[in-house]
């Protein structure tokens, strides 16, 4: 097991961790041959961190290592197989019904591709909106309009878009409004899920710069999910490493990126020549 140090960075040093996850497994069925039992493929393998308000903290891996299964699970969109989950004091692991609601309300999570987590029959407005009004919150119609506007704002979309479709606009422009609907219940916990792999380079740097202003303005804290180093050391505070769904290093992200201790790590920054070169 790898358990990842305090953060670095001056704004969590003294604060308790938002999220604790501790010995997390998630586990799938395989179907074996008739009446044989096979094991249960074991997606993640005994993950524990904690993540501190106002963090990045990246999970770095390449495809297939369980970066992804993590996310859903620390969000209970799976249900691990053992292990804990600890949101804001309160086990998501064992939650049910009202208490997982409400968590869900404060953890949100932003997907790799904008252009399928918004409803393309939705409009702009109905689709940042559609939090609210299944968590009940704006008292009425026009409030719930007004704050959509604001949010669509403080995202970089002007207020008028809201009338508009998807397919109306760039894949950065998508994700811009992906990230307007995550903030709509005001959370405090956010899982970004590839969140800049389906955009072109400079609209990347322009998600990254939002996210990050968004962290400073709002105080939250992100898992940051990538299969990109590059991008991971610059955004992310700290840094843990997954192969085939175990945690195999983790630290502060200059201590990852200067330092690499596992091979894997160092195979990963070797397809990233530019960054080693420059962090050595």
């Amino acid at each position: 097991m790898t358990s990842l140090p305090n953060p670095d960075h001056q704004s969590a040093q003294t604060a308790e961790p938002i999220l604790r996850v501790e010995n997390l497994r998630v586990t799938f069925p395989v179907r074996g041959e008739l009446l044989k039992k096979s094991p249960d493929f074991i997606a993640v393998n005994d993950a524990t961190f904690n993540l501190y308000p106002g963090e990045t903290l990246g999970i770095v891996g390449e495809s297939g290592s369980g970066k992804t299964t993590l996310g859903r699970a620390v969000l209970r969109l799976i249900k691990p197989a053992s292990g804990r989950v600890i949101f804001q004091g309160n086990d998501l692991a064992a939650a049910t019904g009202k208490e997982l609601r409400s968590a869900r309300a404060r953890m949100q999570m932003i997907f790799q591709d904008p252009a399928a987590s918004l409803n393309p029959r939705m409009r702009i407005a109905e689709a940042v909106a559609e939090p609210l009004e299944i968590h009940n919150q704006g008292a009425t119609k026009a409030g719930r309009r007004k704050q959509v506007a604001e949010l669509l704002t403080r995202c970089g979309m002007p207020a008028d878009s809201m009338s508009r479709y998807p397919h109306e606009f760039s894949g950065g422009q998508r994700q811009r409004i992906a990230i307007a609907r995550a903030l709509a219940l005001n959370p405090a916990f956010i899982v970004c899920d590839e969140p800049t792999s389906a955009l072109d380079v400079s609209v990347q740097a322009q998600i990254i710069n939002l996210l990050q202003d968004l962290q400073d303005q709002l105080g939250l804290a992100y898992l940051f999910i990538s299969h990109d180093m590059a991008v991971v050391s610059h955004i992310c505070h700290r840094i843990a490493v997954m192969k085939q769904g175990k945690i195999v290093e983790a630290g502060p992200s200059q201590q990852i990126v200067n330092d690499p201790k596992h091979p894997y790590t160092q195979q990963l920054l070797a397809a990233v020549p530019r960054l080693h070169r420059s962090a050595s």
